[in-house]
């Protein structure tokens, strides 16, 4: 009989240890005009996933900044064509931007595979297997769908990407499974429309009470005033309800339903305790002009991952033994790989 282990993630980072990171890549990147945040990205995600721990192991990051800069300049010349020619000729413009659709595809499974490729857990490296055939169905069509069809088609075309994405990648020699109806996305974006809908008409009604009272400014107009108070209202109830239980429900979601062979993944992350934290990351870091972002990335990656747990079947040694004692660590040829991620 197997037992059942759940064993949880864990995040060792500290803040004020990555702030020391975090303020050398910023001064660096600004000096060498970016060149340096190749190499910045490099320290930040080794910080990051040497610190994630599960079952006693930590992760690691492999990635050679040489190659993420490659595909970072290969980013600025496909965007800086396009932002020139559109300036002088907005037709020219326009089949560059279409190219570039058509392209990202292709760009977008070797960045996967490279990111994955050199994320390890226990010397192990992961890998992305996808077909660049089916990237263009599901990174490409099914987003412009859901463009065309005014967002109705986003929940089934995120549900598509995942299942992509995850299907397509391994751990070893062994796949991810992700199983989920798009229904499941569908009942999270109706939920995030009804708190929409109700954080609206409360708006509304606090604007029309408002504007009623008899202290409106003088010069003002009830209706102008009661739009302004309303769409306030409104925009804040996004960021603080709506946002933080879409991003919650969808870690969620994706995760609950991942699989590595028999062990699966466990997420609980709540809304309200994610909305704690990115409000009061806003807060301290406009108040510090910036420089408590570090101590922010900190916590909003505790509190995700340690919000993740592992539902392992048997020993999880033996199952990484078993895989170690398979599959060369090496992994794939990096000939055609790199990594497109433009962001720090």
């Amino acid at each position: 009989m197997t037992d059942r282990q759940y064993q949880q993630f864990h995040f060792t980072g500290r803040g004020g240890e990555y702030f020391r990171i975090w303020i050398v890549n910023v001064c660096l990147s600004i000096v060498t005009l970016g060149i340096y945040s190749a190499w910045a990205k490099v320290r930040r995600n080794q910080y990051f996933y040497r610190h994630t721990l599960v079952a006693g192991a930590s992760f690691d990051y492999h990635g050679d900044p040489k190659v993420i800069l490659k595909g970072r300049a290969i980013a600025f010349l496909m965007f800086a064509a396009y932002s020139v020619v559109s300036q002088f000729n907005p037709a020219a413009g326009v089949a560059i931007f279409a190219l570039i659709m058509l392209a990202m595809p292709w760009l977008l499974v070797r960045s996967l595979r490279f990111r994955l490729h050199n994320t390890s857990y226990r010397a192990l490296r992961f890998a992305f297997h996808g077909e660049t055939g089916q990237a263009y169905v599901n990174l490409l069509l099914w987003p412009l769908l859901s463009f065309l069809t005014l967002g109705l088609l986003w929940p089934m075309a995120q549900q598509r990407i995942a299942r992509y994405t995850r299907d397509n990648s391994a751990y070893g020699d062994v796949s991810f499974r992700f199983e989920v109806g798009v229904g499941e996305y569908y009942r999270v974006y109706l939920m995030a429309i009804l708190i929409v809908i109700a954080n609206f008409a409360a708006a509304l009604s606090v604007a029309i009470l408002l504007a009623d009272s008899g202290l409106m400014p003088a010069g003002v107009e009830r209706t102008a005033l009661i739009g302004a108070i309303a769409g306030l209202g409104m925009y804040v109830g996004i960021f603080v309800f709506v946002y933080p239980y879409v991003a919650a429900r969808m870690q969620n979601l994706v995760w609950n339903n991942t699989s590595l062979a028999d062990h699966r993944f466990v997420a609980n992350v709540k809304a309200s305790g994610l909305l704690v934290i990115m409000l009061g990351n806003l807060l301290l870091i406009v108040f510090t002009l910036g420089f408590y972002k570090p101590f922010a990335d900190i916590r909003l990656a505790r509190y995700r991952i340690e919000h993740l747990n592992l539902l392992a079947y048997d020993s999880l040694d033996q199952f990484v033994a078993g895989m170690q004692s398979r599959t060369s660590a090496a992994g794939e040829e990096m000939a055609d790989m790199f990594d497109f991620d433009v962001a720090l």
